[in-house]
């Protein structure tokens, strides 16, 4: 079992169920995070979804993190990023039959999009069916102009680090 805070520093914490910290995850710098408002994850928490104020989900898969977290090797990669709303994300979810992520803000829309590639399905009450289907149609909510951002592998997601700066003059320097 583990457990996932979200903050409203970036910050994710993954907790062992006797509450000791195993990680600190910060969103990769290439896209704006901002405070963290939702979380969730797939039936195997292998897929991690945070939702911020500013609008973004954030993709990270935990698989192999899970497998032995104290092998530094395993690391909890970030995989993709897109901009899902325009206002804050105040819910989210995977429905993993579909392969579909449900999101939620604030300004009242709710909207779906594709679990893996972050692609636009559409909003709820809308005229037209979902096409579940078809994901090469790049569309977008007429209030967000960003397409998803694949994170690649050689791009680390930040990890807080503890950094001490002494206050000592070196005159030297």
């Amino acid at each position: 079992p583990l457990l996932a805070s979200a903050h409203e520093s970036s910050c994710i914490r993954l907790w062992s169920i006797q509450g000791n910290l195993m990680k600190e995850l910060l969103p990769f710098a290439g896209c704006p995070s901002g405070p963290l408002t939702a979380l969730c994850t797939d039936i195997f928490t292998k897929i991690l979804l945070t939702g911020s104020k500013e609008g973004y989900i954030f993709r990270w898969n935990m698989a192999s993190f899970l497998e032995d977290s104290r092998n530094i090797k395993n690391a909890i990669k970030e995989e993709l990023c897109w901009r899902a709303h325009a206002a804050e994300v105040v819910d989210l979810f995977i429905e993993e039959e579909k392969n579909v992520v449900v999101t939620a803000s604030i300004d009242g829309s709710v909207r779906l999009w594709h679990a893996r590639t972050g692609y636009y399905f559409g909003f709820f009450g809308q005229a037209r069916k979902f096409d579940l289907t078809d994901t090469s149609r790049l569309i977008l909510p007429s209030d967000v102009s960003d397409f998803s951002a694949i994170i690649k592998e050689e791009s680390k997601y930040t990890e807080k680090k503890k950094i001490i700066y002494p206050l000592i003059l070196d005159r030297d320097k």
